[in-house]
């Protein structure tokens, strides 16, 4: 009987392009892990969050770095994001041991697919595709947005001036992938 090595590999591996003045790539080793309060433990939880990062939970529909490089992003009153660079599957276990079991953890890595965009261009080819307001005075430097893009559900992030993480379902994640890539290709074209 042949013998096979099963090998996981990220959606997008390798995905990387510049169009239209816009770098496009998969970030890689780039994990998720969900942060859920606990009901009656908000406090607690909180106070758990700084000790461990060194940075507490920005409002709703922000995002925080912390001094690892841990970026921290607050999607509800009781559920946040802990996206940071970790290359083996126990991402979840990092951060639960942390936390000191005072937030329920979730590892999302693979739920999840991300793409950065880095550029000049990056915010209009954005705009052609995702119906929330991306301008600068609006949509600053740290804040997130729950959103869709061509129909697919897409959490955004404004990490700088002219940068974005883009997070969609990885099951979706060639076809995210596309929907970007032709935006940008529009913009190059106009």
């Amino acid at each position: 009987m042949a013998e096979y090595t099963l090998q996981a590999e990220p959606p997008l591996a390798g995905a990387e392009m510049e169009i239209a003045g816009v770098r496009l790539w998969a970030p890689a080793d780039l994990a998720l892990v969900s942060l859920a309060l606990p009901l009656g433990g908000e406090d607690a939880a909180l106070m758990a969050i700084r000790a461990a990062y060194g940075a507490g939970l920005p409002e709703i529909g922000r995002s925080v770095v912390a001094d690892d490089g841990t970026r921290l992003v607050r999607l509800s009153a009781d559920l946040a994001f802990a996206l940071f660079t970790h290359a083996t599957p126990d991402a979840e276990h990092v951060v639960a041991d942390r936390l000191n079991g005072a937030v329920y953890t979730t590892d999302q890595t693979d739920v999840w697919v991300a793409l950065a965009l880095s550029g000049p261009n990056t915010r209009r080819a954005l705009e052609r595709i995702c119906p929330i307001d991306l301008h600068r005075q609006v949509f600053a430097v740290d804040h997130a947005a729950r959103t869709v893009m061509e129909h697919l559900g897409v959490l955004i992030l404004r990490t700088g001036e002219d940068d974005y993480l883009l997070l969609s379902a990885s099951s979706s994640a060639k076809s995210f992938l596309h929907a970007v890539e032709v935006s940008l290709t529009n913009v190059n074209q106009t």
